[in-house]
């Protein structure tokens, strides 16, 4: 999962752009970059590591323009090599830079026709890299010196006739404008919003999730609909476009139940709300299922995410909710983090238990969703050794037993836990004394807003296997268990010694 931002301002955007992508760090902590627009001129910083730690005051400075876009990344498959930082660019035509968040299911193809067809070099294994290239192709067959929007947005739908997956783009084409545009079922998430300039003019921002308008002072306009594209031009006026014609509308519930911050709002369905419902729904599954002699004296989350749902379930079972594990906030998260041993190595140094509130008692732990089990092993000794009686986990997700095609680091199947394990088996596993999981209808009952959302349904594939924009077949998930499994991770490396020429665009 990575998080994109694109302002055009009245003013200049470094800070802007920065303090957005500070808002979505949770989305990624492996890279972090930003580019900005001035005088025809790009310039760009990108690097490996927290927003806080690659932009110093120095690179700040030099982030001149009123238009910009920015980015934060994991990685999906690979190495965290910085050449795959975004946002990347290409200097013909026009020069255009673009970020990306989620995953082409065809990316593969598209950069042999990009190679053979278009004569076009790609200079890393990123599907990013992938995308902005058959934008450039596009834009480049406009054949115009100076496009319209209009010409923009029939570049953009020959896009999206070439690309499949799921994506929330953000591009700036120098000399003209900031794009922006989503994938046709609305899987990843893309919103904008506006503000008024002291100078009296409209400012608008486009990121991944509402917070990162609303920290900033933008007021939300809408979600950018399924298969539309917006373009913001240097005269700051708006266009937008539907491009194609929308799938079904399904974004991915796993937004919902882990990466998205609990205070956003994304296709017009609170986080928070969710999240509390998820919690009910669960407490309700263990009381039908455990009885009310379930034997449970406190419940206490996984910190951060799973704490509005343990909240909830704590309530509706009328039991002690306590925070047990204090966060040391300077670790990075174990999702994220490349490697298993470092994954597993990490939990310790992560959480600290608080002895008062295990010892002697049965306990409930509730975490967001159980991936590898790793760290609920770890997370349930520590339990043990803080002096709990005994420990029963619950997930507010049901087991997620596929992997994720659609930008997610949710490993092969091998690596998932559920994946070819009963309940029980996982339950043995992880070390627990009792397992319990939410139900998928449960948990699409607890996100879905039928009074305030046009979503028709949502991206469960994680947990069922139904892909929601077809052609995932074996051969494809086989592929992808090459790419994404941990020993290929270790065993490849991204050469990048040699510099590229950026002609037209300022790194530094």
């Amino acid at each position: 999962m990575c998080g994109v931002v694109g302002v055009a301002a009245h003013e200049p955007v470094n800070q802007i752009l920065y303090d957005a992508l500070t808002m979505l760090q949770h989305r990624g902590q492996d890279a972090a970059g930003i580019v900005t627009l001035q005088d025809g001129r790009l310039y760009l910083r990108k690097e490996n590591g927290m927003v806080r730690d690659v932009f110093l005051n120095s690179h700040m400075l030099k982030l001149v323009g009123k238009f910009g876009i920015g980015h934060v990344r994991y990685p999906t498959a690979g190495t965290s090599s910085s050449a795959e930082a975004q946002p990347f660019y290409v200097n013909s035509p026009y020069g255009i830079t673009l970020a990306h968040n989620g995953n082409l299911t065809n990316a593969e193809s598209l950069a042999k026709e990009l190679y053979e067809e278009d004569r076009r070099h790609l200079n890393t294994d990123s599907d990013s890299e992938v995308l902005l290239n058959v934008l450039a192709h596009e834009m480049q067959n406009l054949d115009k010196t100076h496009p319209k929007p209009a010409d923009i947005f029939e570049a953009v739908t020959a896009v999206y006739g070439r690309i499949e997956g799921a994506y929330g783009v953000v591009a700036l084409i120098t000399g003209h404008g900031l794009l922006a545009f989503r994938d046709p079922n609305g899987i990843r998430p893309l919103i904008f919003g506006q503000r008024l300039a002291d100078n009296g003019g409209t400012e608008y921002m486009v990121a991944s999730e509402s917070v990162a308008l609303t920290g900033s002072g933008f007021t939300i306009i809408r979600d950018v609909r399924p298969g539309e594209a917006i373009f913001i031009d240097l005269n700051h006026q708006l266009h937008s476009k539907q491009c194609v014609e929308p799938k079904e509308y399904t974004p991915c519930i796993f937004e919902y139940v882990y990466f998205a911050r609990p205070d956003s709002i994304m296709d017009n369905i609170s986080v928070y709300k969710s999240r509390l419902r998820m919690g009910e729904k669960l407490g309700q599954k263990i009381l039908r299922e455990w009885g009310e002699d379930h034997d449970i004296d406190v419940v206490i989350p996984i910190p951060d995410t799973s704490r509005t749902s343990a909240m909830e379930l704590a309530l509706k079972m009328n039991i002690k909710y306590r925070e047990g594990f204090m966060k040391n906030r300077y670790i990075g998260r174990t999702f994220i983090m490349p490697g298993q041993q470092q994954r597993k190595k990490s939990v310790r140094q992560k959480l600290s238990p608080v002895p008062l509130e295990f010892k002697g008692k049965n306990v409930l732990l509730v975490d967001d969703s159980i991936v590898r089990g790793t760290t609920c092993y770890e997370i349930i000794q520590m339990a043990r050794d803080a002096g709990a009686k005994n420990v029963f986990f619950a997930s507010a997700a049901p087991p997620v037993k596929y992997p994720n095609v659609y930008g997610i680091d949710m490993p092969v199947r091998s690596e998932l836990i559920a994946s070819g394990h009963s309940v029980e088996e996982v339950r043995k596993i992880i070390g627990a004394d009792r397992l319990i999981f939410q139900d998928l209808d449960d948990l699409i009952e607890a996100v879905k807003d039928t009074k305030h959302s046009k979503v028709e349904g949502f991206d469960c594939a994680v947990f069922n296997g139904c892909y929601i924009t077809g052609q995932i077949n074996e051969a494809y998930l086989e592929h992808l268990q090459e790419q994404r499994s941990e020993s290929a991770k270790n065993g490849v490396e991204v050469i990048a010694d040699t510099p590229v020429d950026m002609m037209g665009v300022e790194e530094f």
